[in-house]
């Protein structure tokens, strides 16, 4: 019946267990088919394409060591301990053999063991990092699948067969050290996806397709936007001056508009005494991702990792009184963190980047307003960037936390409440709120639907009490304030990336580097397309003269590939009617227009942020 109904898995109990399970329970029990399609069923699958993944290595590299294998959002890996890294080549030996074992339509056979015995097993396989998994396990009793004749120590559950698996890909090779340790042991990791039918697998291979081409690292290198150079020290990144000038016209939006709503611009050093990140509470709960201290003249520093301590000492710096509040301190700050080289990635992880950072001081009775503003100011910030769809995730008190359950509890309930008064669907995220306080996040989605996480808002009680801060309250007495902590866009390194593949490299025409490229056809156009161009950079539109002895072909080509805006072909028919037509960067020809009148337009399209061309 189960089969029937395309099942292959159960549900029960809220508990997912192989199909076969369902022979063992009482007849009046309730169970509810998992088919493959459901999201239970997707990882079922990958978790057990991994397995013979697994199965396929061992049989072509029998001196493997196997490790992990999980299902993941995208798809599955599984580690290997292998003298040879494996090569691309391998890839397709792997897959050969998978389509084998699949084909013999094996059944995965679970049993359970004690757990000595399984580490006995394990021990005379010679596999030593299943006995290292065994080791920390404190139940008596464990459970093995065995398939074609390979063990493999899972909890599951599985397929009933390999021949439920119909679509599948093995995608890439990376090293990963064992456990994320770089202390330990480099493994090969192979990475694939599984679906429960060829044409999902091809929409999602076509979709890793048009993830390649959006890539920020690849688009960085094309555009001349940004490098990292290893001689410099890697996860630290040089904006060039095509990268430059967007990152400009972003700090310069962000501090236009933090103006307007009221917020006071601040800047503070890069680096202060050690003392100070042990009295917020950095040094204890983030030190490992901290660097090490420097010695001045006998006192310890410390590279700072937040800005948040500078600001509460600059709040400090002057009595403070209900009607100062609310005080909104914002700044744009440059903060350095120690990343593993293993988990850098381009402008993703980085080991120095600038905030885009801000702390509210207020009243508890404000908290609660404080907070809506931050949230309409957020959204209207990344609806500017392009980003009008996005989850929002509560995030609750963690295991390491400081200051007392009721005040967390206070701080929870406002940013809930701010949510459901702005009428914000969000979901909670159980135990990741930072450790001196909650938060709500907010997780973007780029053109291709990934979602991004961008903005945060923290609410803190802990960090003014630790610092002792007040306020002279309205009945003349010292008061503790409330402290907001918020970005809006996180770090300008991941946003300028995200914002790169998001719009794969074809920005908008306000954060174009070069927004307008004049080209001439002959030498003798070169006059009047310079009188052009000057008319337009005095006019505060940047512009790229393209005079060189080349054809014209060549030059549309070039301004082509960098992804320019708008092109001006400067000919004889151009100079002889004083009048411009203007190439759009998707080929269409709009126009004639006067230099005046083209001005105008394009300061237009500028100034109002326009995402599309409005000539």
């Amino acid at each position: 019946m189960l089969k029937e109904l395309g099942a292959i898995a159960i549900r029960f109990d809220s508990t997912v267990l192989d199909i076969r399970e369902a022979e063992s329970l009482p007849d009046d029990a309730t169970i509810e088919p998992v088919t493959p399609g459901s999201r239970e069923g997707v990882a079922i699958l990958r978790h057990s394409t991994s397995h013979v993944m697994a199965h396929a290595v061992k049989k072509l590299f029998p001196e493997a060591k196997v490790s992990i294998g999980p299902s993941t959002e995208e798809g599955f890996y599984y580690d290997f301990d292998i003298e040879r890294p494996f090569i691309p080549e391998d890839l397709k030996r792997i897959e050969e053999k998978m389509k084998e074992i699949i084909d013999r339509d094996s059944p995965f056979v679970r049993k359970v063991l004690p757990r000595d015995e399984a580490i006995e097993l394990f021990e005379k396989m010679g596999e030593p990092y299943k006995v290292e998994i065994l080791l920390e396990i404190e139940d008596n009793e464990v459970s093995i699948y065995e398939e074609g004749g390979v063990t493999d120590l899972c909890r599951g559950p599985h397929l009933p067969s390999t021949g439920y698996i119909r679509a599948f890909k093995l995608l890439s090779i990376a090293g990963a050290y064992w456990r994320g340790d770089e202390k330990n042991r480099m493994l090969q990791r192979i990475y694939g996806t599984a679906f429960e039918d060829r044409k999902k697998l091809k929409e999602y291979l076509n979709f890793l397709e048009e993830v390649k081409k959006r890539d920020h690292r690849r688009l960085g290198r094309e555009l001349d936007l940004f490098s990292i150079n290893e001689e410099i020290g890697p996860g630290l990144i040089l904006w060039h001056p095509n990268g430059a000038i967007i990152r400009k016209t972003i700090e310069d939006f962000w501090r236009d508009e933090h103006l307007k709503d009221e917020y006071k611009l601040l800047y503070t050093p890069h680096m202060a005494k050690l003392n100070l990140w042990e009295k917020s509470g950095h040094w204890d709960f983030y030190r490992e991702n901290m660097y090490s201290p420097m010695e001045v003249e006998g006192a310890d520093y410390e590279i700072k990792p937040m800005n948040c301590p500078f600001h509460i000492y600059i709040y400090k710096s002057a009595l403070r009184s209900y009607r100062d509040l609310p005080l909104r301190y914002a700044e744009l700050g440059t903060v350095y963190r120690y990343e593993r080289s293993g988990v850098l990635h381009g402008l993703f992880r980085v080991r120095g980047f600038t905030q885009d950072d801000a702390h509210i001081f207020c009243m508890e009775a404000q908290m609660e307003e404080e907070i809506k503003r931050v949230l309409d100011f957020t959204l209207f910030i990344l609806k500017t960037f392009g980003f009008e769809t996005y989850d929002i995730y509560l995030s609750t008190r963690p295991e390491k936390f400081v200051g007392t359950p009721d005040n967390w509890e206070r701080a929870t309930n406002a940013l809930k409440v701010a949510l459901e008064h702005k009428g914000l669907d969000y979901e909670i995220d159980p135990g990741e709120g930072v450790f001196y306080g909650p938060k709500i996040d907010i997780k973007v989605k780029d053109s291709l639907g990934r979602p991004w996480q961008c903005s945060t808002i923290q609410v803190d009680f802990n960090i003014p009490e630790r610092f002792d801060i007040t306020y002279r309250g309205g009945d003349g007495r010292e008061h503790q304030p409330i402290m907001i902590h918020r970005a809006l866009m996180g770090s300008l390194e991941r946003f300028f990336g995200i914002l790169i593949e998001h719009y794969a490299g074809a920005f908008p025409l306000w954060l174009s580097p070069v927004q307008i490229g004049i080209i001439t056809v002959a030498e003798r156009h070169i006059s009047y397309a310079e009188s052009v161009l000057k008319g337009l950079r005095n006019a505060g539109i940047r512009c790229e003269a393209l005079f060189e002895n080349e054809k014209v072909g060549y030059k549309v080509r070039h301004a082509t590939v960098r992804k320019v805006p708008y092109l001006v072909i400067i000919g004889d028919r151009e100079v002889e009617s004083d009048k411009l037509t203007v190439r759009k960067r998707g080929g269409d020809n709009v126009g004639p227009y006067g230099l005046t009148e083209l001005i105008i337009w394009i300061r237009e399209e500028i100034e109002s942020r326009s995402l599309t061309s409005k000539l």
